[in-house]
This record gives structure tokens, sequence and C-alpha cells, in this order.
């Protein structure tokens, strides 16, 4: 079975994170930048939120706010799910599908190694699907009627 430590293994630790007292447009900018979907909030090495393009969509734009004058802090998630490295990607998944949420944290004694999104976790249970058809197909070939 995959575990989470194993994803961050094949897709890289890079962290993209920003200060609460930054702006929501300097968020969205670095977003784009990254061609990611949320960003953690940090103060200096603590993690103390995260803010998506979901937050921004629902707490700036729909409630008329300007993204240059918001400050990260006043929209983020400050509750902040996350998940242990050896936890399995099924248990990611049902973290992910019971609190709605694309992007997950991954942390170990309060050290952020990585944040995985549901893409990442998608992405890993089709290869290991293919995997498992793949050896169930030689199976069947190399134990069939003829052997």
């Amino acid at each position: 079975m995959s575990t989470l430590r194993h994803i961050l293994q094949v897709k890289g630790n890079d962290v993209w994170s920003i200060s609460p007292n930054a702006s929501v447009f300097d968020a969205l900018r670095l977003m784009a930048d990254k061609d990611i979907g949320a960003l953690l909030v940090m103060e200096t090495d603590h993690l103390v939120g995260m803010i998506s393009e979901r937050d921004y969509a629902r707490k700036v734009i729909l409630q008329g706010k300007s993204s240059k004058e918001t400050r990260v802090g006043e929209i983020m998630t400050s509750k902040v799910i996350s998940i242990h490295p050896d936890q399995t990607v099924q248990e990611c998944m049902g973290l992910m599908n019971d609190h709605r949420i694309r992007h997950v944290p991954v942390v170990e004694n309060e050290h952020v190694l990585g944040v995985v999104s549901i893409g990442d976790v998608l992405k890993d249970i089709i290869y290991m699907q293919k995997r498992r058809i793949k050896e169930m197909e030689t199976r069947l070939t190399s134990s069939g009627p003829d052997n």
C-alpha cells in the first residue's frame, strides 16, 4: 500500500507558502506562478493556515472585497487538516472526502514535509490499479491452460 511519504518522494517536497500579512493578490500571483491551487500560510516555520483559490472566490470576489487590500490572514482557513507521511493514500483520500478538501499538508513532528493534492492521490491510485491489472494479466497468461 502506498503512503504519503512515497508520494512526496515521487513528486518532490516543494512547499509554497505565504505570510498571513501578505495581500491576497500576492497569494494569487504566487499560486499562478507555481501553477498550484493552494498555499500554506506560515509564520516563520509554523503552519497557521491555508489559502486556496476556493477561499479567494468565496471570501473575496463574492463579498466584493479587493484582493490587493485584503490580507491572507483575513480569509485563510485556520483549522488546517493535516496528515502524517506514513498514512496510506486510501486514508488520505478518505480524509479529503470527509472534509471536502483538495490539498493536505503532510506533517511530521510539527514540521511540514510537503503538500498532497487530490490530483496526486488520484495519480497514485491509478498507477497502483494499473500495476495490479498488469500483475493479474501476467499471472493469467503464465498459468494458462497450455502450461
